[in-house]
């Protein structure tokens, strides 16, 4: 006879919330994204007649997959702090550095000046880094070069490194050939990478 499931702690549906938010929101648009980007390529290169209001498209769906996969990523922080028996100091940092994440994008998404939104987007993704290697967090990752480039938590840093690039350069990519053909190998590695995310995801939750 089947055991009767258990109910999930509150600990466990936090850690649901990382999983949920990238298979029903992040996955989706960024499949939308890569859609639109073809589709816009199509009009520049007037392969296709489509409407002149896609390449903004492409453009705002690629925020909001930015802004869906940082906030799936601090719940997912959030987490591993609750997991770890974080203590109010550690809290306090965490949400400090947080604010630092949000703010530095809401910011990143208004500033028109090139330097300083790489600067924005750099700080964003600087401070993500200083809530991953916060003591109570790094001892439970291995930082030797295998374990790195096999790791679910240091490929997604990455993967968040390229996207704000990405929207820090986004203007310039717009209006530069050369730019546009950097943008699209980029891209390339990045779908290889959301791949790997997702295999690497899977294994951490039925390991864990």
């Amino acid at each position: 006879m089947t055991a009767a499931l258990q109910p999930l702690t509150p600990l466990q549906w936090l850690a649901l919330v990382h999983p949920v938010l990238i298979i029903l929101f992040v996955y989706p648009v960024i499949g939308a994204t890569i859609r639109l980007g073809i589709l816009a390529r199509e009009r520049r290169l007037e392969i296709n007649p489509i409407a002149p209001t896609v390449p903004v498209e492409h453009v705002d769906h690629g925020r909001w997959a930015t802004a869906g996969l940082l906030v799936a990523v601090l719940f997912a922080l959030s987490h591993d702090l609750a997991a770890a028996g974080a203590g109010a100091g550690s809290w306090l940092v965490a949400l400090v550095q947080a604010s630092g994440v949000v703010v530095s994008f809401l910011a990143l998404l208004r500033t028109r000046r090139l330097a300083l939104r790489l600067l924005l987007s750099w700080s964003c993704w600087l401070f993500l880094l200083l809530i991953t290697i916060q003591p109570l967090l790094v001892r439970d990752r291995a930082l030797a070069a295998p374990a790195v480039w096999q790791s679910h938590t240091w490929g997604g840093l990455l993967l968040l490194a390229f996207l704000l690039l990405t929207m820090a350069c986004q203007r310039e990519i717009s209006g530069r050939l050369w730019m546009r053909r950097i943008h699209v190998a980029l891209n390339v590695f990045v779908a290889l990478l959301l791949a790997t995310q997702a295999i690497t995801g899977t294994r951490d939750l039925w390991l864990g």
